[in-house]
């Protein structure tokens, strides 16, 4: 089996090709691979280079460590980077990139997703075409215990995958869902024993690199071509109430209670 390695400029995101599959790590387990903004870079310069890598047929990403994919964006690093609108708007544009780039991916993209999968981890497994889940998994939208705004396209993904009364019971509710409720849903596509998941995803992705590589492109572009249809102008006002959000009192009270580790007290202002 050859590998080899892609550089990066940071370490918190790895990117390697074995053979036909790329695989892309997050790599900060002692954060349960918390994303911050120096990863959401690494993400989209991982992404674009597999896309212009002609050896690679297939890329999975994983979280490191085991426990998690990804716990979500880094909290710790909101005072600084999403303290408001206008930060949070500079945020988005870095991590809208990344998930762009694991979008527009033109090979299939495979997550494979153990222990945790929440918030941003969770938009970032939306960008995959498949989704491979631990029997242990939990996967979950907490914005609404943080006082976030959780922008249109990932609020779209979301509902084209699990239609929108899944979708608002996710987003309204914050609550955690179990791999086997995720499964039932739609939001994941197999669960497999943690044990066994990462030797199936591997057989798996060497079913796809097998395959033939125009065909596969072909399939991928037709099943995007049929998803652009979330694109709307009315996206706009959703944006409004979104950053509506990160200038609330609320967005403060959330950031604090979780710094805090207790149960934040929102007013709706």
């Amino acid at each position: 089996m050859s590998s080899r390695t892609i550089p990066l400029a940071t370490p918190k995101i790895l990117a390697e090709v074995q053979d036909a599959v790329g695989w892309l790590t997050i790599n900060q387990p002692e954060r349960r691979n918390a994303v911050s903004l120096e990863m959401w870079q690494g993400l989209a310069d991982a992404a674009a280079a597999f896309d212009a890598d002609d050896a690679v047929r297939v890329v999975v990403i994983q979280g490191a460590g085991g426990q998690a994919f990804a716990s979500g964006a880094d909290i710790s690093e909101f005072e600084q980077q999403r303290a408001d609108a206008v930060n949070a708007e500079r945020y988005a544009l870095v991590s809208s990139a990344a998930r762009k780039g694991l979008t527009g991916l033109a090979k299939p993209l495979l997550a494979l997703i153990q222990g945790y999968c929440m918030g941003g981890g969770l938009a970032i497994a939306l960008c995959a075409d498949l989704r491979f889940a631990a029997s242990d998994a939990r996967l979950g939208i907490p914005a609404a215990r943080l006082g976030i705004g959780y922008d249109y396209p990932g609020v779209a993904a979301l509902a084209r995958l699990v239609g929108p009364a899944c979708a608002s019971d996710i987003l309204f509710s914050a609550r955690q869902l179990d791999a086997a409720e995720a499964l039932r849903i739609g939001l994941v596509n197999f669960v497999v024993d943690a044990a066994t998941l990462q030797a199936q995803v591997i057989d798996y992705a060497r079913r796809i690199a097998g395959n033939a590589p125009l065909t596969v492109r072909a399939a991928k572009a037709a099943v995007r071509v049929f998803e652009r249809h979330s694109d709307n102008p009315g996206a706009a006002e959703v944006q409004a109430l979104v950053e509506r959000c990160f200038e609330s009192q609320d967005y403060a009270e959330g950031r604090r209670a979780f710094r805090d580790k207790r149960a934040p007290q929102f007013r709706g202002v």
